[in-house]
């Protein structure tokens, strides 16, 4: 299967892209045409994709193992995006929200629109990042 026709296919807005990411290569995350963030159950980014290490100017091996609330996006540590997914892990529930937002963390402040999604069966939630032309 090609790598970039697999990736192509899926957009920020898909509806089954939780499926997609958690199954995707870092090859095919790479592929994508904006950020994702990925992280386990401890707040730790286990996944970065090139979209958003060259977007946000934080290398790979600046990022992953790194709490992303607290280390690498403190920007982020708030009731907007990190409280989300507590509240989605207590209550065990699934989460797929799209909110508008504005990063400030390391750059001029920069519209983004963010995509917050995790599943109480995987331990992987994500926070993908999607920048206007």
């Amino acid at each position: 299967m090609d790598i970039m026709n697999t990736a192509t296919a899926f957009t920020f807005a898909d509806v089954s892209l939780k499926t997609h990411l958690d199954r995707s290569t870092d090859e095919e995350l790479d592929a994508l045409d904006f950020g994702v963030i990925g992280v386990d159950d401890k707040g730790l980014v286990r996944r970065y994709n090139s979209f958003e290490s060259k977007a946000a100017g934080l290398s790979l091996p600046r990022v992953l193992g790194h709490a992303l609330f607290t280390v690498v996006a403190p920007c982020m540590n708030n009731f907007m995006v990190a409280q989300r997914f507590e509240d989605a892990l207590e209550a065990h529930v699934s989460l797929d929200v799209t909110i508008d937002y504005v990063l400030t963390l390391r750059m001029r402040p920069v519209k983004v629109k963010l995509r917050l999604l995790a599943s109480p069966a995987e331990a992987t939630r994500y926070v993908l990042v999607h920048r206007p032309a």
